[in-house]
């Protein structure tokens, strides 16, 4: 519903108040041509420009205003030259596209009332000050070609050995020269198997060897702690959307629990009927 062209276009233009204070004073309603009587607005022209496609609105408007135009009239003229009764193909696509529309106004006005202050602050409370944000390690590996190698040189680290040491003469992986520190790195940083293995270690304990894409480590876990939570204004995009989302799904819900809704069993019907647009009257 919401992902439809001209759909998007609207609240693309509802987005822009900026613009809309900067021509304040521009009556939308002016007529600014009409074809045989029928009158072409100002707001016609500015709906039309707002469905282009992004690379046609980066035309200079001196430009759009005359293509524009003429698209309007000439659209204008043919409409005239055809029946007075609008086909059944085009009241259906009317209807769906008032719906969306309609639909979509009424979901950018719940979400925009919902993004406060105090609802950003909520979001960030929840999503970063709760004690479930996740670890964070802090790690340091030897990578080598085979697991016999990795093995040996997990049980030298095991005996003593300056593991910084053992990863600076034998590791081939790029941390090799800086002793294999691989500093701080929270879940999903890592391959999945490299990270499931250093979940399983305590602090200061160094792993069996492990398989990845790259070869075969040998791991050390150095630290564990908290992830850190960002500054709110780092994430403040991300909270607006997630107060939007949180708040469209709260006001369909409420609709739709309130709602009496009746619906065909697609058990019931020849679902492919929907590929057959001849059904639909000329």
């Amino acid at each position: 519903m919401l992902k439809s062209v001209k759909t998007a276009a609207l609240m693309a233009f509802l987005a822009v108040p900026a613009l809309a204070e900067q021509h304040e004073q521009v009556d939308v309603n002016e007529v600014v041509a009409t074809v045989n009587g029928t009158e072409i607005t100002l707001g016609h022209m500015i709906m039309i420009r707002a469905s282009l496609p992004d690379q046609l609105r980066q035309l200079p408007d001196d430009v759009l205003w005359d293509g524009i135009m003429d698209q309007l009239i000439q659209q204008t003229l043919l409409v005239q030259a055809g029946p007075d009764e609008v086909s059944q193909r085009v009241a259906l696509s009317l209807d769906n596209e008032e719906r969306a529309l309609r639909a979509a106004e009424q979901a950018q006005s719940a979400m925009d009332e919902a993004v406060t202050e105090a609802a950003l602050t909520d979001a960030y409370a929840e999503a970063y000050e709760s004690e479930n944000r996740g670890m964070e390690f802090n790690a340091s590996h030897i990578l080598v070609e085979t697991e016999e190698k990795a093995a040996a040189l997990a049980e030298r680290a095991r005996e003593g050995e300056d593991f910084a040491e053992l990863a600076k003469e034998n590791s081939t992986g790029p941390s090799g020269p800086n002793g294999g520190e691989l500093g701080w790195f929270g879940a999903g940083m890592m391959v999945a198997e490299f990270e499931a293995a250093v979940q399983e270690l305590g602090e200061g304990e160094i792993s069996d060897p492990v398989q990845t894409q790259f070869g075969w480590h040998v791991i050390k876990l150095n630290e564990t702690r908290v992830a850190e939570a960002p500054e709110m204004e780092e994430v403040r995009p991300e909270l607006e959307q997630a107060v939007r989302n949180a708040a469209l799904e709260g006001v369909l819900g409420e609709l739709t629990e309130s709602a009496e809704i009746t619906r065909t069993d697609k058990a019931d019907v020849d679902t492919s009927v929907l590929q057959n647009i001849d059904l639909i009257g000329q």
